[in-house]
């Protein structure tokens, strides 16, 4: 971040539409976020560098990305990100090409996915019509399932005699600071509860060593209620009990799994926000909404811009405009109630209908 004549921020921010969907929510980001820096009286503006990295970049290069690219952008305030993710790219390739590569090489240990259930928008869930519903799942964002642990041997076998391990990894350190996170972050809320869920019965190595480090965590924390709930109670609790729900912290996997269920059961994963972040600040953190790439609708104009602009608030409220953030997630709470929406949620709006209509709830 600089700052212009002793009055104006300027924050830099990375932006990398990469595939599908994502350049178009990224595009309509950008445009809700230029709008409060023009409203805001010349309190702060963007300097946005945008990347074309992705599956496009990979057909020409052979890689997602340059070799130097995470030394590209690690000086940035944030990293804007839309999806990745195409059917000419195995999906494997794509993802740990490029967004776990910065994930993990930024160590953007802690991903953060509130579930919002906005006004307007159906949910499938019968007690969301009559009961508030405000959670937010605390994802382990550097290790556990998706460390990348393992490989593939005996390729050389007759009859089909290859063997492939994938390896969960979980450390002490890892599993209390993601922790110490959740407990800190429910002391914020008005429930004040941490739901830890882990498969603990059936996983005894890893697993048992994330409960005993929750259980550890929690005695330093004695305004908050606890529970510890298998993965698979915590799935139906999502559906019959989710006025339960506060801050639910789970492993890479899980709450990987456990978000998208809670984003579904808001009405659409088109609504999910996320921001993957270094709370130390030694690296940039990372914005993105988790709906993916929709190669069936890229191109179309009728992609949710809404979790990208969810995104964009969680990365003005890390970039110390928590004002900014909380008027553009009213904007979008205006433009659902309005029903202009997009044809996931229910509505005929297109994402520029829905782009424009947060803008000027905006300006």
């Amino acid at each position: 971040m600089t700052t212009r004549d002793n009055e104006t921020k300027t924050f830099t921010i990375a932006a990398i539409p990469a595939d599908g969907v994502g350049q178009e929510v990224v595009a309509a980001g950008r445009q809700v976020l230029d709008t409060l820096a023009d409203v805001s009286g010349g309190a702060f503006n963007f300097d946005w560098r945008e990347y074309d990295w992705g599956s496009d970049y990979y057909a020409q290069h052979g890689v997602m990305m340059p070799e130097d690219g995470p030394d590209q952008v690690k000086d940035a305030d944030a990293i804007y990100f839309g999806a990745v993710g195409w059917p000419t790219v195995p999906d494997h390739v794509s993802l740990w090409g490029l967004r776990l590569r910065l994930c993990q090489g930024f160590d953007q240990w802690a991903n953060i996915r509130p579930v919002n259930f906005l006004p307007g928008i159906q949910s499938p869930l019968r007690r969301a019509d009559d009961t508030h519903l405000d959670w937010v799942v605390v994802r382990e964002n550097s290790e556990g399932e998706y460390a990348g642990f393992g490989g593939r041997n005996f390729s050389g076998r007759p009859g089909q005699g290859q063997v492939a391990t994938q390896s969960a990894v979980f450390t002490e350190v890892g599993c209390e600071r993601i922790l110490r996170f959740a407990f800190e972050l429910a002391q914020t809320r008005p429930g004040k509860k941490v739901s830890s869920v882990t498969k603990s019965n059936a996983q005894q190595y890893g697993m048992v060593l994330w409960d005993e480090v929750f259980d550890r965590v929690a005695a330093d924390y004695p305004d908050v209620e606890t529970e510890s709930v298998l993965v698979d109670a915590m799935s139906a609790k999502f559906i019959l009990h989710p006025e339960d729900l506060d801050v639910v912290v789970a492993s890479n996997l899980n709450a990987d799994i456990l978000s998208d269920l809670g984003s579904a059961l808001a009405g659409s994963l088109g609504l999910a926000a996320s921001a993957n972040l270094n709370p130390e600040r030694r690296y940039p953190s990372m914005f993105e909404p988790v709906h993916g790439s929709a190669p069936d609708i890229a191109g179309q104009g009728l992609c949710n811009p809404l979790g990208a602009l969810g995104s964009a608030a969680l990365m003005l409220d890390h970039l110390g405009l928590p004002d900014e953030a909380k008027r553009l997630q009213l904007a979008i709470e205006d433009t659902c109630r309005r029903r202009v929406l997009t044809p996931d949620v229910g509505g005929a709006a297109t994402t520029v209908d829905v782009t424009k209509s947060v803008i000027d709830a905006l300006a």
